[in-house]
């Protein structure tokens, strides 16, 4: 049995302190926020809360067709903005078999309105997830 010895073992990594700008200020990890010259805080570069992103929206609407049929949803497949609202294309499991290739799948479109709210839905097509769609 191989005994450590006290000087076989590495040193312990020394923490550098953060170091100083010319301004004096320190330039560690820790951010701060700063204020524009007129003392407004600075703007926030997400998008305003009334329009929603297209990612919210296709995954409010996987959430929400997976709670309705009662499939898991495999992946969002299309999403795009309509005329009256969105629509988005979803790929969902119908039927889980082994070995996981022979899965049946099902694409819904999902039509939801200006704010997100889900107006319908529909199963555009079905398939072997092992098999080539064209």
């Amino acid at each position: 049995m191989a005994t450590v010895r006290k000087s076989d073992q590495p040193a312990p990594r020394a923490r550098r302190a953060p170091r100083k700008t010319a301004a004096g200020k320190s330039s560690g990890t820790s951010r701060q926020r700063q204020s524009s010259s007129d003392g407004e805080p600075p703007k926030s570069s997400e998008p305003p809360k009334s329009s929603q992103s297209l990612r919210s929206i296709a995954v409010a609407a996987a959430g929400e067709l997976a709670g309705l049929i009662g499939h898991d949803v495999e992946g969002i497949v299309a999403a795009e903005k309509s005329d009256d609202g969105w629509r988005v294309h979803l790929d969902v499991v119908e039927s889980r078999r082994i070995p996981e290739t022979t899965d049946i799948l099902a694409t819904y479109e999902v039509e939801l309105d200006q704010d997100g709210a889900m107006t319908g839905y529909r199963r555009i097509g079905r398939y072997v997830r092992g098999r080539f769609q064209e």
